[in-house]
């Protein structure tokens, strides 16, 4: 039977995240992924790191994904520089686009939003938009500047990721799905990968969309998946320079000169492909903002399956079942919030406290089941590494 300090159920970007954190603290860990890691949600995504809430419900969200966002720098440096590869990390800002009748009035929204959540943001005309980007047609009535904002390129990132982990000493096995979770009576020791017995002292669940089917852990992590549809085009004619978007669509400008459309929101289940709705639908929002695209090659189109929850939220921390842990549930924000979960899950697993109030994240938030155990009763002491 193998034996782990830490196994960790998911390979995408915020398994692989915890894994390279919690390795930098000699641990022995072992991440196991269902399929390629990092070839889900993590894959398909469009790589905007923007703190800033995207809906009413996102909200709650801003203390983290600032608290990530301030992170980024030393994450991304510390995986370039362990994995000796490049993640496309650029800080340019982004242009959000309005273009309907009652733009202003969603403008005024925004701007009082961000700057009560303490987030950069300042109105441009649309004059001063289209002089920062020729390419932005006249649908444009209203604009603002959020300095803040990055992208990097996320399949990069978990190219650079996973090597760095490795690099630390992490075990990555594909191809072993988790059917099981194994307890002695209130605690968790470990998991069926297959047809492999795997012992351990903290499992941590960080399988997006899938966490919920994985034996009984739905009573913690209801997640479902929420297919996601995104574009790559090329064209020689609209030189992008920075991140625009709109409520209907955006753009994100790869290091390669390709420009990613997307996206959708579907509740498609685990179906997860191309549509000739889908792509009509990001080509109307993309065409509005920038009519030029018209004319750039359509190059390839995928779709992902993002990890959604009852609340949008993700769930995040122990359980009240002894060494077991959630990670997941990020949702659209999983590239963006890595640092900061794992920075969290750290804390946890090490017997520490969160600095972050991440309450309203609680894995127990879904289940009847009150807690039956101090939160850091299943830390591992020095004692026991």
């Amino acid at each position: 039977m193998k034996i782990a300090d830490v196994v960790i159920v998911g390979g995408g970007v915020i398994g692989a995240s915890i894994a390279f954190e919690l390795a930098a603290e000699k641990l022995d860990v072992l991440l196991l992924d269902r399929q390629q890691p990092g070839r889900e949600a993590s894959w398909a995504a469009a790589g905007m790191l923007s703190p800033g809430p995207d809906s009413a419900d996102a909200l709650p969200l801003v203390p983290l994904a600032k608290e990530s966002m301030g992170l980024y720098s030393e994450f991304i440096a510390a995986v370039e520089s362990l994995s000796g590869k490049t993640v496309g990390f650029a800080r340019k800002g982004t242009l959000e686009i309005f273009t309907e009748s009652d733009s202003d009035s969603e403008l005024r929204k925004m701007l009082e939003q961000y700057k009560a959540s303490g987030l950069a943001i300042e109105p441009v005309s649309p004059d001063v938009a289209r002089k920062a980007e020729p390419a932005l047609g006249r649908a444009v009535r209203a604009a603002a500047w959020l300095s803040q904002e990055a992208t990097l390129d996320p399949r990069m990132l978990m190219d650079a990721l996973l090597t760095a982990a490795q690099h630390r000493g992490v075990e990555i096995h594909h191809d072993s799905p988790v059917a099981r979770i194994l307890l002695n009576g209130n605690r968790c020791t470990g998991v069926i990968a297959g047809e492999k017995s795997v012992a351990a002292k903290c499992v941590i669940i960080a399988a997006g969309c899938f966490s919920g089917s994985i034996d009984w852990l739905s009573r913690y992590a209801p997640a479902r998946p929420v297919r996601g549809q995104m574009l790559a085009l090329e064209s020689k004619e609209v030189p992008l320079g920075r991140t625009l978007r709109s409520s209907k669509a955006y753009l994100v400008k790869r290091p390669t000169g390709r420009i990613i459309a997307g996206s959708t929101l579907e509740e498609a289940g685990f179906e997860k492909h191309v549509t000739a709705a889908g792509v009509h639908k990001i080509l109307d929002g993309v065409l509005e903002m920038v009519p030029a695209l018209a004319n750039a090659q359509l190059v390839d189109a995928w779709a992902g399956l993002r990890p959604g929850t009852p609340d949008h939220l993700p769930v995040l921390g122990p359980t009240d079942v002894r060494g077991l842990y959630m990670a997941t549930g990020h949702y659209r924000n999983g590239i963006l919030l890595a640092p900061a979960t794992a920075k969290l899950l750290s804390q946890w697993i090490l017997g520490g406290k969160p600095e972050l109030n991440v309450e309203q994240f609680s894995p127990l938030r879904f289940s009847v089941a009150q807690p039956r155990t101090p939160k850091t009763a299943s830390a591992i002491s020095g004692a026991e590494r």
